[in-house]
């Protein structure tokens, strides 16, 4: 691979009708990660594309002690009878112009299958523990802010501040520019950890617009692990400052 290089392996052509790209690439709380890769285990899927670039990590994955090289894919997904094409991976660009390469490869893929559609899945961080998970929109035009509002997706005036980097960003930015309709869901997520559950509210509101069904026992199961990881840290956390509960720290000058 020479500079700027990004080799596609086709290793299928299934006739999709009408795909939504979906994509879940690593980013805050890996929650648009968690909800790609959701869909896939939940749904009947095949490998069409792997997407290799010497922008990502110079780095291999190993499986059973068999390396391959670090990749994106791309699935064509049978989601209760709507065609989807997820694209995951482990890692996104590590430059600026990487990133407006690969985003660039990504949509040709989805055009190549016929997508008109995406829905880009992220994290927004809040910095502080969530209890009620709110998924918060961004899209390519104004005329698809109603359908998101009536499944439950929220638009805010500044949010998320410092608009939306990486290649949620850009195929919001670049698919706008070849015509296609692109959606960002941001689920609300603290920012720390891996976050099951914000995967999951985004999922719900997908499920609503796509009109799908999908199980969700395995994400609640990872949320529970991560709820006790959480507590651990908590209990760490005042055990370290001694112990002081609220009621004492007002006698402390």
């Amino acid at each position: 691979m020479g500079m700027d290089d990004i080799e596609v392996d086709a290793l299928a052509d299934p006739t999709l009708d009408e795909p939504v790209l979906i994509e879940g690439l690593p980013g805050v709380g890996h929650v648009g990660k968690l909800a790609a890769e959701h869909l896939l285990e939940e749904f009947e899927s095949e490998l069409v594309r792997r997407v290799y670039a010497d922008e990502f990590p110079p780095q291999v994955n190993i499986e059973d002690g068999v390396a391959s090289l670090t990749c994106a894919e791309f699935h064509a997904v049978d989601a209760d009878g709507a065609d989807l094409l997820v694209l995951t991976g482990d890692h996104q660009a590590q430059s600026n112009a990487g990133h407006y390469h690969l985003a660039d490869a990504f949509l040709d893929i989805a055009e190549e299958f016929g997508a008109a559609r995406a829905f880009a899945l992220g994290g927004v961080p809040t910095g502080e523990l969530i209890e009620e998970y709110t998924v918060l929109g961004a899209v390519t035009d104004s005329d698809l802010i109603e359908p998101l509002e009536e499944a439950g997706v929220e638009f805010r005036e500044d949010e998320p501040a410092g608009g939306i980097v990486g290649v949620s960003g850009l195929l919001l930015g670049l698919g706008s520019r070849r015509g296609l309709e692109v959606a960002c869901l941001m689920g609300e997520t603290s920012g720390y950890l891996v976050d099951p559950k914000s995967a999951r509210a985004v999922l719900e509101v997908l499920q609503g617009l796509l009109d799908f069904d999908v199980d969700y026992a395995s994400l609640e199961e990872r949320a529970e692990e991560m709820e006790e990881v959480v507590g651990k840290i908590q209990e760490m956390q005042q055990q370290q400052a001694g112990g002081i509960s609220g009621e004492d720290l007002r006698y402390i000058g």
